[in-house]
């Protein structure tokens, strides 16, 4: 089965353009898979097109050989661009492959481990500006059925919080963990903004919330920093999402920089590489919790590997999408009452891209807010969930 064609589909989604890789075969099957990388969409549309010139005429089966042979073949090796483009190309071999044999993925990588997996959601608060918008964004998202809820309160801050500041953005906080109590799980993120005795400051501010981890406290380029903000946080410590490769995720773990490790399924170099790093945070005790913010293959292709993978912790997934979601796809994902998101049934990747609606939403240039105070204007205001609902009395 040879690769005749590797191509791009862009749809907007309001935050970022989503970037699908189609790959095409001479027996008429496609793999697809996705190459999101946010600011970037120019960038990783060049590095695909590289690639297709690459793949033309190789064995679409042969996925190990091929991704080891362009990673030796480059001169410029890494990078965030390279690394998605990379990524996809895999991706979509393993979608390929699958659907040729008529399985899903997670047999061919070893079988499931579990049926569903535990989901925290972010982007729920999505308009919140007060304490108590927060807090009724949480009840309803709970409502939901998650039991989990991640977000950054702490708006354009770089590097240092006056204390004042810093009190005033964990009064959200504060109200969430009011509003829904002890039993649901709050995640913090940084976005690597602080400065090594802020971060330091800040962990020791958020124990008194109890929130499973304080993700990227620091940039996510100082693994020193993190080390040292470990040692002297009293809430666990997760990263990952900006790392590359195993060869940034092996030292991390040999220093005891985090807690919980985040890789992106879509930048870290695919479907096997992440097995490989799960497999070297297992050998340190370390959670795996993979960084997922994207688009309906992202959220397949890491369901997969939450399938098989049994240091697996949490799957991280936006509680509410753009209204097109539903429609540029065939996913369907089912979230139970307490919390689950069930493993998706069909094979490849378990889902299909529907090119007509995906054409009604083209490229939009979406410039990076990380650092703006509008932050956390993540989702629009007709946002609406695309979930299966189970037992949670919202349809």
């Amino acid at each position: 089965m040879k690769i005749t064609h590797l191509d791009t589909v862009v749809v907007d989604f309001y935050r970022t353009n989503l970037i699908f890789v189609r790959l095409t075969t001479d027996e008429g099957l496609t793999g697809i898979a996705e190459a999101t990388l946010e600011g970037q969409e120019h960038a990783v549309l060049g590095a695909v097109a590289v690639l297709a010139e690459a793949v033309r005429g190789k064995d679409a089966t042969r996925i190990t050989q091929t991704i080891y042979e362009l990673n030796r073949d480059a001169y410029w090796r890494g990078g965030p661009v390279s690394m998605t483009a990379l990524s996809a190309l895999e991706m979509a071999m393993w979608d390929v492959s699958a659907r040729a044999l008529g399985v899903p993925v997670h047999r061919m990588l070893g079988g499931q481990v579990r049926d569903r997996v535990r989901a925290y959601a972010n982007g729920w608060f999505s308009g919140a500006v007060t304490p108590e918008d927060f807090a009724e964004a949480a009840l309803r998202t709970v409502g939901q059925g998650f039991r989990g809820l991640k977000w950054d309160p702490f708006e354009a801050a770089d590097l240092f919080l006056e204390p004042r500041d810093l009190r005033r953005m964990l009064e959200p906080v504060e109200a969430v963990r009011a509003a829904v109590g002890d039993d649901v799980e709050l995640f913090i993120e940084g976005h690597g903004r602080f400065d090594v005795p802020t971060a330091i400051r800040v962990a020791r501010e958020l124990e008194r919330y109890q929130p499973v981890f304080f993700e990227e406290p620091c940039p996510p380029d100082g693994i020193d920093a993190l080390v040292e903000v470990r040692s002297k946080s009293p809430v666990p410590i997760a990263a990952g999402e900006r790392w590359i490769g195993r060869n940034t995720f092996v030292p991390a773990l040999a220093r005891n920089a985090v807690d919980y490790l985040q890789p992106d399924v879509t930048h870290a170099g695919g479907l096997l590489e992440m097995s490989f790093i799960s497999t070297l945070a297992a050998a340190h005790y370390v959670p795996f919790a993979p960084h997922n913010p994207s688009g309906p293959l992202s959220t397949a292709a890491t369901l997969q590997l939450g399938a098989t993978l049994p240091n697996f912790r949490y799957l991280e997934i936006m509680a509410t999408d753009v209204p097109w979601r539903s429609d540029i796809s065939s996913e369907r994902l089912r979230l139970t009452a307490d919390g689950d998101v069930m493993i998706p049934e069909g094979i490849g990747l378990g889902i299909d891209l529907d090119y007509d609606a995906i054409a009604e939403h083209p490229f939009t240039p979406h410039p990076m807010r990380i650092f703006s105070d509008v932050v956390a204007d993540i989702r629009p205001p007709d946002a609406r969930s695309y979930f299966n609902l189970e037992g949670a009395g919202v349809r």
